[in-house]
């Protein structure tokens, strides 16, 4: 399994070996880049960041954390100096991860390469964590570099001004790389305005969602208030979809044993079209109206005259 590869070791936060990561050495294009230790009781990697153990205390004091693609990256970001960094274990991000990171800070830096992939990865990847709760901003690498060519080329000093330099919030990344294939087509800049709304739709704090929808309607050259009114309606909708999703789960739970009887026909998960109706609304749905209304309140009589 790691024939070929150099070896790091994956600490549990205690310190523990939980695993290991082999990356590979050869520039073969079909071998996997990382390969790591199957899943067993004690290590699964949906649920460990490498490098936390060695990290956990810096991302605390720095009150940041570091999220990189690659072992070497931490560890060429720990040499540099940079030592509140940690990367998901060759996997996509997960909830239990930005958890993990959740325990010692909100704010999350996500540094990606350079290139159309890391773009994509950086964009899939975020989302995850404004769900729970944290602020994201991005730093991008020039095309073809990433956390390690960077700082094997350029030094530890070169990294960390160029870390301080390009940081930027995250909608506003998303929408500067999401604008460039827009030019003058309106139905692309529709499609564009609800991703970026859908995003978000998923920060939990209120007086945040306003700044980035002001940023938003001032880049997309859109009224804010139009902005303010599909951010309501993506909202309610968001609510009634993990509604749907909680009564689906509850009717899976009571059919269970049930299904154990032979021909027993399971009834249908999908809630009715008047499931939702008025009668029974879910906890928390508003009208776009009222979420318009709570999150930008009318201005004063005097300045509308």
């Amino acid at each position: 399994r790691f024939r070929g590869r150099v070896m790091f070791p994956i600490f549990s936060i205690s310190g523990r070996v939980l695993g290991f990561s082999g990356r590979v050495l050869s520039k073969e294009k079909q071998a996997a880049k990382y390969v790591n230790s199957p899943d067993s009781e004690i290590y699964n990697k949906s649920h460990i960041l490498y490098g936390l153990f060695q990290a956990k205390n810096a991302i605390s004091k720095a009150d940041k954390c570091y999220l990189v693609e690659g072992n070497v990256d931490v560890v060429s970001m720990h040499q540099s100096g940079v030592c509140n960094t940690v990367a998901s274990c060759g996997t996509s991000l997960t909830v239990e991860q930005v958890r993990l990171i959740k325990r010692y800070t909100p704010n999350v830096t996500v540094l990606y390469d350079g290139d159309s992939a890391g773009i994509k990865a950086a964009l899939r990847a975020v989302n995850l964590l404004f769900e729970e709760g944290l602020h994201v901003r991005v730093v991008l690498f020039p095309d073809g570099e990433d956390p390690d060519s960077y700082a094997q080329k350029y030094g530890s000093a070169r990294l960390q001004e160029y870390l301080r330099d390009h940081e930027e919030n995250f909608v506003k990344f998303k929408t500067s790389v999401l604008l460039d294939d827009v030019q003058n087509d309106p139905i692309r800049k529709s499609e564009v305005l609800k991703e970026i709304v859908g995003t978000i739709a998923l920060v939990p704090d209120m007086l945040e969602r306003q700044e980035y929808v002001a940023q938003t309607a001032f880049r997309l050259k859109v009224p804010e208030q139009v902005l303010a009114q599909e951010l309501a309606k993506t909202m309610n909708l968001n609510i009634i979809k993990a509604h749907k999703e909680e009564a689906r789960q509850q009717a899976s739970e009571a059919r269970q044993p049930a299904a154990t009887d032979a021909g027993a026909v399971p009834p249908p998960l999908e809630p009715g079209p008047d499931d939702y109706g008025t009668a029974a609304t879910p906890s928390g749905y508003r009208a776009p109206e009222q979420v318009l209304a709570a999150e930008h309140p009318a201005e004063p009589q005097e300045r509308q005259l």
